[in-house]
């Protein structure tokens, strides 16, 4: 009983003490490490690589180094941001590896002219209701594969800003770009995800409410058999 206190009040350690606990070898401040950042290096990775395997690799490798290096981390900076560059440097060093892959991807970039447009929140979670769990399903998967399709340089801080909300300080520093260029790759990727949901949603308007197949089938056999029933009546 006293271990499981012990291990509820670790989860409230601050990131500084975690990296030194760390340091001193406790495992399971390495494991309440792990188990607070999966989701954001995963995505980070993910992001980058467009393979779930390959990102799982990554984020597993990237522990390992932080890990090694814990020593080098300095309380000044954030625990999340030092963790989110080694992540996407072994992203990186792993796209480079694949031989499908030609093009290298490049995090540095130019500043557009829609840096000072206004933001919106795209993470608002809606309660799953039950008859709508197929829906959502996939709704979440068309919306990854459109977050897949973004050009290299703006899916990342897209990731980091719509999903793990990361502001666009900490996304600049994590990505080491300026901050001038996560607002704009940010509000274009925005753009262009809008843009290929809405052809997405045109092109369904034609199946919406269609009588085609087994509700076409099911229809007609009920009224022919209904129609027997009158016939067959009157005669």
């Amino acid at each position: 009983m006293q271990s499981a206190r012990a291990n509820t009040a670790s989860t409230d350690f601050s990131d500084t003490e975690i990296a030194r606990r760390i340091g001193l070898g406790d495992r399971h401040a390495f494991e309440l490490l792990m188990r607070r950042y999966n989701q954001t290096l995963y995505r980070t990775a993910r992001s980058i690589l467009r393979d779930d395997a390959e990102a799982e690799d990554a984020v597993q490798e990237a522990y390992i180094l932080a890990y090694r290096a814990i020593g080098t981390f300095r309380s000044e900076a954030k625990l999340s941001t030092w963790l989110i560059r080694i992540v996407v440097n072994e992203a990186i060093a792993r796209s480079r590896k694949r031989a499908r892959r030609a093009e290298i991807i490049q995090l540095g970039g130019q500043p557009g002219t829609d840096a000072n447009a206004p933001e919106v929140n795209l993470n608002e979670v809606t309660p799953e209701q039950p008859e709508h769990a197929a829906l959502r399903a996939e709704t979440r998967r068309l919306l990854e594969s459109r977050i897949d399709a973004l050009p290299e340089t703006f899916r990342t801080v897209f990731v980091l800003r719509a999903l793990e909300e990361l502001s666009v300080e900490e996304t600049a520093a994590s990505l080491g770009i300026p901050v001038a260029t996560v607002r704009t790759r940010y509000f274009r990727a925005r753009g262009l995800l809008r843009e290929a949901l809405a052809r997405e949603i045109d092109f369904a308007f034609g199946d919406a409410f269609a009588f085609a197949g087994a509700r076409c089938d099911r229809i007609v056999a009920g009224v022919l058999a209904r129609l027997d029933q009158i016939q067959a009546g009157g005669a």
